[in-house]
């Protein structure tokens, strides 16, 4: 049986508020130590091989069997960062092995009194038996978000 060649594309956008300073919250991204603090850390996960990068070309990697199910593994680089402003990534996605995704996301910090409001804006293309998972990247974003308001609370 030959699998169906399609692509599908899905887009979101995301707010959240944090009670952190940008300084703060652009740290959870930018410093390995604090990221490694809160990504993916509601999620039970056997981590696997995790690589990471942060400066313009620079390489992130994060895989992990996730719930007893599945290899995931995320590859991003940094296409554009601006300090305490933006963070630019093109992504992709494996499972088990097979390419699933590429997605860029945009992430924005605006300061909003002593707070911050964090914006990610994700476009994604999801590859031939993937083709439906857009909601659900959408959902694994908002869990990854929820960590992160966790970490910085």
């Amino acid at each position: 049986m030959t699998a169906e060649r399609r692509l599908a594309r899905a887009e979101f956008t995301l707010i959240r508020e944090y009670p952190a300073a940008v300084h703060r919250v652009w740290a959870a991204f930018s410093e390995e130590k604090e990221k490694r603090s809160w990504w993916g850390a509601d999620d039970a996960i056997e981590p696997g091989e995790w690589q990471f990068d942060f400066r313009l070309g620079g390489r992130d990697v994060a895989e992990g069997r996730f719930h007893d199910g599945p290899v995931s593994r995320y590859e991003a680089t940094y296409t554009d960062i601006v300090e305490h402003v933006r963070i630019v990534t093109t992504y992709d996605m494996w499972l088990d092995g097979i390419h699933m995704s590429t997605s860029v996301a945009s992430l924005e910090f605006e300061a909003v009194g002593d707070g911050t409001r964090f914006t990610h804006v994700e476009h994604g293309v999801f590859f031939d038996q993937f083709w439906a998972d857009g909601p659900q990247r959408e959902t694994g974003s908002l869990g990854l978000l929820d960590a992160l308001g966790s970490y910085l609370s």
